[in-house]
């Protein structure tokens, strides 16, 4: 085992186009926030250390593109994922709606035993919210990518 950490965790964030996934990854791994958009192409990762329980961990975090079209190569990447963030836009009832085919996707390419969780991002934009936090019937963080330490919390709970 290297010198540089105890452990080393692959993670994938998951979801439709546009439900903030790359603000997640970005807003966690480099704490900075963007307000504009531009869509991940295939796949994107950072790495970011962390201390659990007086443990060095390394969190390998891949930020797949939402698209349709990126689906087939994105199945590949589910192999050798230790946990997997659900992504869906609270104020878009469609991506809250598609998180059921984002779980058969787990289901079909990812270990059984993957620990998996739901995050209900832009939380911020109440006004414009239209799924309700209780719709979720899986582990849920309903938080916003402006939000440093929410963001921070959402990764510890994954496992």
């Amino acid at each position: 085992m290297s010198n540089e950490y105890d452990y080393l965790f692959k993670l994938l964030l998951i979801g439709d186009s546009s439900v903030g996934k790359s603000c997640l990854l970005l807003r966690f791994a480099d704490d900075s926030y963007v307000d504009s958009y531009i869509s991940t192409i295939g796949v994107d990762f950072k790495i970011r250390t962390v201390e659990l329980d007086g443990k060095t961990v390394k969190l390998q975090i891949w930020d797949t593109a939402g698209q349709e079209r990126f689906r087939t190569i994105t199945s590949s990447y589910y192999r050798g994922a230790h946990g997997i963030i659900i992504v869906y836009d609270v104020t878009e009832m469609e991506s809250f709606n598609n998180v059921k085919q984002w779980l058969s996707e787990i289901d079909r390419y990812a270990n059984d035993s993957v620990c998996k969780l739901l995050v209900g991002n832009k939380c911020d934009l109440v006004e414009n919210k239209v799924v309700e936090t209780e719709k979720a019937k899986m582990r849920l963080v309903s938080l916003s990518s402006r939000q440093v330490q929410r963001i921070r919390s959402m990764w510890s709970k994954l496992f």
